[in-house]
Protein backbone atom coordinates (compact mmCIF):
# COMPACT_ATOMS: atom_id res chain seq x y z
CA UNK A 1 0.00 0.00 0.00
CA UNK A 2 1.31 3.43 -0.39
CA UNK A 3 2.32 5.37 1.91
CA UNK A 4 0.34 8.67 2.36
CA UNK A 5 3.26 10.93 1.84
CA UNK A 6 4.37 9.38 -1.69
CA UNK A 7 0.77 9.85 -3.12
CA UNK A 8 0.11 12.50 -5.34
CA UNK A 9 -3.11 14.46 -5.02
CA UNK A 10 -4.72 16.78 -6.76
CA UNK A 11 -3.94 20.23 -6.59
CA UNK A 12 -5.80 23.51 -5.84
CA UNK A 13 -6.06 23.94 -9.75
CA UNK A 14 -7.09 20.18 -10.25
CA UNK A 15 -3.40 18.76 -11.17
CA UNK A 16 -1.89 15.98 -9.89
CA UNK A 17 0.78 16.94 -7.42
CA UNK A 18 3.72 15.38 -6.94
CA UNK A 19 4.64 15.15 -2.93
CA UNK A 20 7.30 12.33 -3.44
CA UNK A 21 9.88 14.37 -2.27
CA UNK A 22 7.83 16.29 0.79
CA UNK A 23 9.63 15.96 3.93
CA UNK A 24 8.94 18.39 7.19
CA UNK A 25 12.70 19.80 6.49
CA UNK A 26 12.08 20.65 2.95
CA UNK A 27 8.86 22.50 4.07
CA UNK A 28 10.57 24.40 6.76
CA UNK A 29 12.91 25.28 4.10
CA UNK A 30 10.48 26.91 2.06
CA UNK A 31 8.28 28.51 4.67
CA UNK A 32 11.39 30.05 5.95
CA UNK A 33 12.06 31.86 2.37
CA UNK A 34 8.44 32.40 2.05
CA UNK A 35 8.16 34.13 5.71
CA UNK A 36 11.04 35.96 4.50
CA UNK A 37 9.48 37.35 1.19
CA UNK A 38 5.95 38.02 3.10
CA UNK A 39 6.15 38.71 6.56
CA UNK A 40 5.34 36.31 9.20
CA UNK A 41 2.15 37.88 9.19
CA UNK A 42 1.15 37.64 5.70
CA UNK A 43 2.59 34.32 4.91
CA UNK A 44 0.53 31.56 4.77
CA UNK A 45 0.37 27.94 4.37
CA UNK A 46 -1.06 28.30 1.05
CA UNK A 47 1.83 30.61 0.06
CA UNK A 48 4.56 27.66 1.12
CA UNK A 49 2.44 24.91 -0.63
CA UNK A 50 2.36 27.05 -4.08
CA UNK A 51 5.87 27.63 -3.60
CA UNK A 52 6.36 23.56 -3.66
CA UNK A 53 4.36 23.01 -5.79
CA UNK A 54 1.74 20.78 -3.61
CA UNK A 55 -1.79 21.19 -2.38
CA UNK A 56 -1.88 22.99 1.18
CA UNK A 57 -3.70 19.84 2.04
CA UNK A 58 -0.37 18.39 1.90
CA UNK A 59 1.72 20.25 4.09
CA UNK A 60 -0.89 20.23 6.47
CA UNK A 61 -0.05 16.17 6.58
CA UNK A 62 3.01 17.48 8.32
CA UNK A 63 1.88 20.72 10.15
CA UNK A 64 -1.75 20.67 10.75
CA UNK A 65 -1.93 25.08 10.87
CA UNK A 66 -0.10 28.01 9.70
CA UNK A 67 0.55 28.47 13.61
CA UNK A 68 2.06 24.69 14.13
CA UNK A 69 4.16 25.49 10.57
CA UNK A 70 5.58 28.95 12.35
CA UNK A 71 6.02 27.14 15.64
CA UNK A 72 8.43 24.51 13.70
CA UNK A 73 10.30 27.58 11.81
CA UNK A 74 10.90 28.95 15.24
CA UNK A 75 12.07 25.46 16.70
CA UNK A 76 14.21 25.08 14.10
CA UNK A 77 15.83 28.41 14.24
CA UNK A 78 16.47 28.87 17.67
CA UNK A 79 17.80 25.02 17.87
CA UNK A 80 20.31 26.50 15.27
CA UNK A 81 21.70 28.74 18.69
CA UNK A 82 21.05 25.86 21.07
CA UNK A 83 23.04 23.14 19.48
CA UNK A 84 26.06 24.12 19.01
CA UNK A 85 26.35 25.43 22.78
CA UNK A 86 25.00 21.98 24.00
CA UNK A 87 28.71 20.67 22.48
CA UNK A 88 29.86 23.51 24.58
CA UNK A 89 28.42 22.54 27.47
CA UNK A 90 29.17 18.87 27.28
CA UNK A 91 32.37 19.36 26.89
CA UNK A 92 35.21 18.05 29.31
CA UNK A 93 36.70 21.87 29.65
CA UNK A 94 37.10 22.83 33.03
CA UNK A 95 33.48 24.63 34.73
CA UNK A 96 35.06 28.39 34.35
CA UNK A 97 36.10 27.97 31.09
CA UNK A 98 33.41 26.37 29.91
CA UNK A 99 30.48 28.55 30.86
CA UNK A 100 32.67 31.84 29.84
CA UNK A 101 33.08 30.04 26.34
CA UNK A 102 28.91 28.79 26.62
CA UNK A 103 27.87 32.63 27.28
CA UNK A 104 30.72 34.07 24.76
CA UNK A 105 28.91 31.77 22.12
CA UNK A 106 25.39 32.60 23.03
CA UNK A 107 26.17 36.40 23.06
CA UNK A 108 28.40 35.54 19.89
CA UNK A 109 26.14 34.04 17.87
CA UNK A 110 22.80 36.29 18.08
CA UNK A 111 25.10 39.30 17.58
CA UNK A 112 25.97 37.89 14.02
CA UNK A 113 22.78 36.73 13.40
CA UNK A 114 21.86 40.11 14.27
CA UNK A 115 24.78 41.91 12.04
CA UNK A 116 24.91 39.82 9.24
CA UNK A 117 21.09 40.13 8.04
CA UNK A 118 19.05 42.37 10.38
CA UNK A 119 15.65 41.87 8.57
CA UNK A 120 15.78 38.03 8.77
CA UNK A 121 16.76 38.34 12.38
CA UNK A 122 13.72 40.72 13.10
CA UNK A 123 11.40 38.56 11.52
CA UNK A 124 11.81 35.43 13.48
CA UNK A 125 12.45 37.26 16.62
CA UNK A 126 8.91 37.71 15.70
CA UNK A 127 8.33 34.82 14.99
CA UNK A 128 9.91 33.17 18.13
CA UNK A 129 8.14 35.85 20.54
CA UNK A 130 4.75 34.87 19.37
CA UNK A 131 5.42 31.02 19.58
CA UNK A 132 5.79 31.56 23.66
CA UNK A 133 5.62 27.57 24.23
CA UNK A 134 8.58 27.02 22.48
CA UNK A 135 10.31 29.81 23.25
CA UNK A 136 10.04 29.09 27.08
CA UNK A 137 11.23 25.49 25.67
CA UNK A 138 14.13 26.71 24.36
CA UNK A 139 15.09 28.76 27.17
CA UNK A 140 14.69 25.88 29.32
CA UNK A 141 17.37 24.03 27.00
CA UNK A 142 19.82 26.98 27.64
CA UNK A 143 19.16 27.12 31.39
CA UNK A 144 19.75 23.59 31.39
CA UNK A 145 22.60 23.90 29.31
CA UNK A 146 23.88 25.98 32.04
CA UNK A 147 23.18 23.44 35.07
CA UNK A 148 25.11 21.01 33.57
CA UNK A 149 28.08 23.46 33.53
CA UNK A 150 27.59 24.62 37.43
CA UNK A 151 26.76 21.00 38.23
CA UNK A 152 30.52 19.49 36.81
CA UNK A 153 31.49 22.80 38.13
CA UNK A 154 30.38 21.99 41.67
CA UNK A 155 31.88 18.35 41.89
CA UNK A 156 35.25 19.27 40.84
CA UNK A 157 35.24 21.69 43.40
CA UNK A 158 35.87 24.46 40.93
CA UNK A 159 32.47 26.53 41.69
CA UNK A 160 30.30 26.73 44.47
CA UNK A 161 26.54 26.85 44.12
CA UNK A 162 23.76 25.11 46.38
CA UNK A 163 21.40 24.67 43.40
CA UNK A 164 22.86 24.35 40.50
CA UNK A 165 19.41 24.69 38.50
CA UNK A 166 18.84 27.96 39.86
CA UNK A 167 22.31 29.19 39.62
CA UNK A 168 21.95 28.10 35.28
CA UNK A 169 18.48 30.34 35.44
CA UNK A 170 20.19 32.97 37.24
CA UNK A 171 23.13 33.50 34.54
CA UNK A 172 21.13 33.37 31.80
CA UNK A 173 19.11 36.10 33.19
CA UNK A 174 21.87 38.31 34.38
CA UNK A 175 23.52 37.98 30.68
CA UNK A 176 20.13 39.33 29.01
CA UNK A 177 21.62 42.27 27.53
CA UNK A 178 24.09 40.84 25.94
CA UNK A 179 21.82 38.02 24.41
CA UNK A 180 18.07 39.03 24.28
CA UNK A 181 16.84 40.28 20.89
CA UNK A 182 15.33 42.99 22.98
CA UNK A 183 18.49 44.64 23.69
CA UNK A 184 19.60 44.52 19.33
CA UNK A 185 20.00 48.30 19.54
CA UNK A 186 22.94 47.95 22.40
CA UNK A 187 24.77 45.76 20.68
CA UNK A 188 26.55 48.29 18.33
CA UNK A 189 28.11 49.55 21.57
CA UNK A 190 31.47 49.83 21.32
CA UNK A 191 31.82 49.47 24.83
CA UNK A 192 29.79 46.00 24.71
CA UNK A 193 32.52 43.46 24.81
CA UNK A 194 34.09 44.81 27.74
CA UNK A 195 30.77 45.38 29.86
CA UNK A 196 29.92 41.34 28.78
CA UNK A 197 33.50 40.69 30.24
CA UNK A 198 32.82 42.44 33.53
CA UNK A 199 29.25 41.01 33.93
CA UNK A 200 31.23 37.81 33.47
CA UNK A 201 33.97 38.21 35.87
CA UNK A 202 31.59 39.27 38.56
CA UNK A 203 29.22 35.95 37.99
CA UNK A 204 32.22 34.00 38.32
CA UNK A 205 33.25 35.54 41.39
CA UNK A 206 29.77 34.86 42.72
CA UNK A 207 30.45 31.29 42.00
CA UNK A 208 33.35 31.26 43.96
CA UNK A 209 35.13 30.23 40.34
CA UNK A 210 38.95 28.98 40.74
Amino acid sequence: MTPPEATAPVGETGRMTDTSGLSPERILDVAEETIRRYGPTKATVVDVARALGVSHGSVYRYYPSKVALRDAVAERWLARVSTPLGEIAGSAEPAPARLRRWLRELSGTKRRMAREDPELFDTFHRIATAARGVVTGHLDILAGQLALIVADGVAAGDLVADDADRAGRTLLQATARFHHPAHVAEWADPALDDDFTAVIDVLLRGLGAR
